[in-house]
């Protein structure tokens, strides 16, 4: 019998359903995921630049709140939490962290909405810019705080001391992980003021648990730096830097973005297909 035009609409409704996941949030999601993905990876090199300088000024102010708190009461936990303002300054601002790249355009590009290129020219700018940024504001902070100098010493040296190990490696895929998982927990809904809660206590987290974290260490260590009486070098913060990125990267992409998308992959089908 020849094929109705109803009978064929429901096989073409049968078929949709066969690549859907059946979590309608997640795809949801997954969705607005690879919407904004999209967009980063194709920003223009004067944007790019610019979000990347501003992520790393906005996580200097955190930490500006975080050796004031330290000097204050000599409690890193207290700290923390004073340093998740910086990431509610990311949140506010809309700029570009380094870590928070993780997800959002990996997202993009597994869905075939920019290429691999296009990611590591993301990663690239957004860490340069993060770091310069990070390295102005704490030249700033040591000159316009000088009783905060013995404290960002301190704070800079715990990290330089960590080396190469075992131990600073899994502080180092903890610190990805966090960070990826409030992008992830970021993008489940549009309300602004739910997405401020994972920021403050992820921030925290973060800070206060003297995670690994390639941008929040760096400024730390580039305050003690400048302070010109650092017991470590720059080739030191080097290390630490390239260490603490390839941790946080394990942690970010490959505990928290591909296993999420391991939940949606009827999306991700239609999305690869779609690109085809």
């Amino acid at each position: 019998m020849p094929r109705t035009d109803d009978a064929h609409q429901g096989d073409t409704d049968s078929g949709r359903e066969s690549t859907s996941d059946g979590e309608p949030e997640l795809e949801d999601a997954f969705d607005r995921l690879v919407s904004e993905g999209e967009i980063r990876l194709h920003r223009p090199w004067p944007t790019l630049i610019v979000t990347g300088l501003l992520g790393g000024i906005d996580v200097g102010t955190g930490v500006l709140a975080y050796l004031l708190v330290e000097h204050a009461t000599g409690s890193t936990l207290l700290a923390g939490v004073a340093f998740s303002i910086g990431f509610v300054a990311l949140l506010l601002a809309r700029s570009e962290l380094f870590t928070e790249n993780f997800l959002v355009p990996v997202t993009a590009v597994v869905g075939r909405h920019g290429s691999a290129g296009a990611l590591a020219r993301l990663w690239a700018v957004t860490l340069v810019g993060n770091l310069v940024g990070g390295f102005l504001v704490a030249w700033l902070i040591v000159r316009a705080f000088p009783g905060l100098r013995p404290t960002a010493v301190t704070a800079g040296e715990h990290y330089a001391a960590l080396g190469v190990t075992l131990t600073s490696f899994a502080l180092a895929v903890l610190a990805g992980m966090v960070i990826t998982l409030m992008t992830r927990m970021q993008h489940a809904t549009e309300s602004v003021g739910v997405q401020l809660v994972p920021a403050l206590l992820f921030g925290a987290l973060l800070a206060g648990g003297q995670l690994f974290h390639c941008i929040l260490d760096s400024i730390l260590m580039f305050a003690a730096l400048h302070t010109g009486r650092a017991p470590f070098g720059y080739l030191d913060w080097l290390g630490a830097l390239g260490w603490s990125a390839l941790g946080n990267l394990v942690g970010g992409v490959g505990l928290v973005a591909f296993l999420r998308l391991a939940r949606v992959p009827g999306r991700v089908a239609d999305e690869r297909a779609k690109a085809s």
